[in-house]
């Protein structure tokens, strides 16, 4: 059942009264082949995990890049990961995968719609939906060229002349690009690049377009959609452009179309920000995202595993707001993109955000910067493998890998929903070639591997098997334990700088696990609140004190 007269509130507050009835109006003529679809899934439990993955990471000369995938998984994963994330999966041109050509077309190198269905009978899925932007090869934009109704409103049309310092700039390069179109040139609003055109929702067609892409997702298997890049979603000049009450009015319609006609599906906003800004998705717990990215988690516990000292991490995690009933955070530490400084702010100086700086550089990485809007540039990411990230090239492969393991069970021991990335899973290492060759500095974490190569490795003496085994049945034990569960309870200790520590309890308060994990390389002893407790990583019991060696992890129930 369709709630209009809701839909029409927050199309008032985005066009005001006359337009949001009429927007209504066609949304609802529009959705109609939406009505009795089949639900998203519902909410999330300790047996919940994501991969998240290129369609094409694993590749099969001849093989489309999902029958690829899919069989990988079956054989090797089966149900230690409950879901798939499947980053960009449509024709793109640039941005590996993020200037989408066609919303609605599967890339022909990963398959078609029949192979995703095949996908989700196995798994449950999260797509990607790039409602920011949209490349300039695409059909929309093309038509806005020749100045074609009603494409002629579709993008931001700028005055170059205008002033546009107060606009976030994730990225230095021009905000505005020119083009040629049937009626002259023109000046274009591009967050992005030059290849990734804005599109303009102030343009009640536009929001039409992206809620019917979001539903036909929800359709199509997608029990979760990633809203990228979302915070620039709503332009004013004199402002920031950046998290605007039209942004939030426009995910709380999206939030209410779905639960209309695909309930169940659960929306995650991507804003590589400070915290502050980040949590603002929950809206009123009730209204907005059910999930948002935990973009403080990855550089905080990268600093922690590489000073032995969490007590950044510890102060920032006792200091998370508890999300409401039916939220949660998602959490992860790498992924296609590099490791946000960013999120730092407030957490760490800004000597403790340069020896972050330096530390990526020394392992072999690189660095991305923003555009301040001054004249003035200051690091937007660390562009490197999470592995390499965490040790110099002159330690050890065991005392490398230790502190990854640790970083991940931190990862995993987190009130949220852990997500793990497929090259993190893999136990991938900083890809030279890819960075090389493509000039792009993220390609240093989205290596393409072939699947033989993968295969012999997992199945021979190597690192990758050390990694990949471990994290699997770290995954598994996870997953057989109620005080995981993304929203249960989460109290964070401080017993020693050295140690990273935190209570996780059921919902129903029956089962509560103790977490320690040395982020040192010294032995560390803590005494226990509890009498006695049973490892469930190692199946060691405990008495009053307990020691762990460096880099070790325990689980106490």
């Amino acid at each position: 059942m369709i709630r209009k007269e809701e839909w029409i509130k927050s199309l008032t507050k985005l066009y005001g009264e006359q337009e949001a009835a009429l927007t209504a109006d066609k949304m609802e003529e529009r959705f109609r082949r939406f009505e009795g679809a089949q639900s998203g899934g519902g909410w999330l439990t300790e047996k919940d995990s994501i991969l998240i993955t290129y369609g094409d990471t694993l590749v099969k000369e001849g093989e489309p890049g999902f029958t690829t995938l899919h069989d990988f998984l079956k054989k090797y994963v089966g149900d230690a990961i409950s879901t798939v994330h499947i980053l960009p999966m449509f024709p793109y041109t640039s941005d590996d995968g993020f200037s989408v050509v066609d919303y609605k077309e599967i890339n022909p190198g990963l398959g078609d719609w029949e192979d995703v269905k095949k996908l989700a009978a196995d798994y449950h899925l999260m797509f990607d939906a790039v409602i920011n932007h949209i490349s300039k090869s695409s059909d929309w934009f093309q038509r806005y060229l020749r100045c074609e109704e009603p494409y002629k409103d579709y993008f931001i049309t700028c005055d170059p002349s205008a002033d546009y310092s107060t606009v976030t700039r994730p990225r230095a390069l021009p905000l505005l690009t020119k083009f040629e179109t049937k009626e002259g040139e023109k000046y274009v609003w591009t967050t992005f690049s030059e290849d990734q055109i804005d599109l303009n929702c102030k343009c009640p067609e536009v929001l039409i377009e992206i809620l019917d892409v979001l539903l036909t997702y929800a359709q199509n298997g997608a029990r979760l959609i990633r809203l990228d890049a979302v915070g620039f979603l709503w332009k004013e000049l004199g402002t920031a452009c950046m998290h605007l009450p039209n942004t939030h009015e426009v995910i709380k319609l999206v939030r209410k179309v779905l639960e209309d006609y695909i309930p169940g599906t659960l929306l995650i906003t991507e804003t590589n920000v400070p915290h502050k800004d980040n949590i603002s998705y929950f809206g009123n717990g009730k209204d907005e995202a059910q999930l948002v990215y935990q973009f403080p988690l990855p550089p905080l516990t990268m600093f922690s595993l590489l000073t032995g000292d969490a007590g950044r991490l510890t102060g920032w995690a006792q200091n998370l707001d508890t999300p409401a009933p039916g939220t949660t955070y998602f959490n992860f530490l790498s992924s296609h993109d590099g490791i946000g400084v960013r999120p730092t702010e407030g957490i760490l100086s800004k000597d403790e955000q340069q020896f972050l700086v330096d530390s990526a550089l020394r392992n072999g990485g690189e660095v991305s910067y923003k555009d301040n809007g001054d004249g003035t540039k200051s690091p937007y990411e660390l562009n490197i493998n999470y592995q390499d990230a965490l040790a110099s090239p002159e330690e050890s492969d065991e005392i490398r890998i230790k502190r990854f393991l640790a970083a991940e069970t931190i990862l995993l021991s987190m009130q949220g929903l852990p997500g793990i990335y497929i090259h993190s899973l893999l136990g991938s290492r900083n890809d030279y070639y890819g960075k090389s060759t493509s000039g792009i500095l993220r390609r240093i974490n989205r290596e393409k591997l072939q699947i033989e190569e993968l295969e012999k490795a997992l199945e021979g003496e190597s690192n990758r098997r050390i990694i990949f085994e471990e994290l699997l049945r770290r995954l598994k034990i996870r997953a057989a334990h109620p005080a995981f569960a993304p929203d249960g309870p989460q109290r964070v200790l401080s017993l020693d700088k050295r140690i990273f520590a935190l209570e996780r309890e059921s919902l129903s308060g029956e089962e509560k696990i103790t977490v320690y994990i040395n982020v040192s390389g010294e032995n560390v002893k803590i005494k226990n609140s509890f009498a006695s407790g049973l490892d469930i990583l190692s199946g060691e019991k405990t008495g009053a004190e307990t020691e762990l060696k460096p880099y070790e992890c325990k689980w106490f129930v």
